[in-house]
């Protein structure tokens, strides 16, 4: 019984200091994490896609603000977009 009080005792004692390393390593990597989160390209999760009122029938500016790419854009970059 004592034997596992003090395992239990250890184990605890090991993750207490294995989430203190983590914190402190986490808040030496904050900056360089905001320079590459900064230096990613805008996709959708990070607020780079139209978010206007759509009208009942979709124009192709409508459609071409969607997929980021000019109204008179040519078919290729169209459909490279929209993948």
């Amino acid at each position: 019984m004592a034997s596992t009080m003090v395992a239990v005792g250890l184990t605890i004692a090991a993750a207490g200091f294995a989430g203190r390393y983590v914190l402190q390593a986490m808040k030496h990597m904050e900056p360089q994490v905001k320079q590459v989160s900064q230096s990613l390209p805008k996709s959708a999760f990070s607020g780079g896609y139209y978010r206007g009122g759509f009208e009942p029938k979709m124009t192709k500016r409508e459609a071409a603000l969607i997929l980021g790419v000019s109204p008179t854009a040519n078919k290729g970059k169209i459909r490279d977009a929209h993948q």
